[in-house]
């Protein structure tokens, strides 16, 4: 039963970042298949931001380490 509430208290802190952030709050769409869309939307709109977000920090270390490797001398030459 704990694993369940934990789930569940999971879920709605993602609800709550999907309203806000998704715009779940106002819905122009009309009826029943209008609420669906609305909610699929605002799903694909929020796993859209995460993967934007991971590729973002990707990026950045990738880019990270090719400064990184191309700031150190080059030892591999011996005299």
């Amino acid at each position: 039963m704990q694993c369940v509430l934990r789930r569940r208290s999971a879920l709605e802190t993602m609800i709550g970042h999907m309203k806000a952030d998704g715009r779940l709050g106002r819905n122009h769409l009309l009826g029943v298949a209008g609420d669906a869309m609305n909610a699929l939307l605002v799903a694909t709109g929020h796993n859209l931001r995460l993967i934007l977000n991971w590729l973002r920090l990707f990026v950045a270390w990738l880019i990270a380490a090719l400064i990184s490797s191309s700031a150190q001398p080059d030892t591999s030459q011996a005299v």
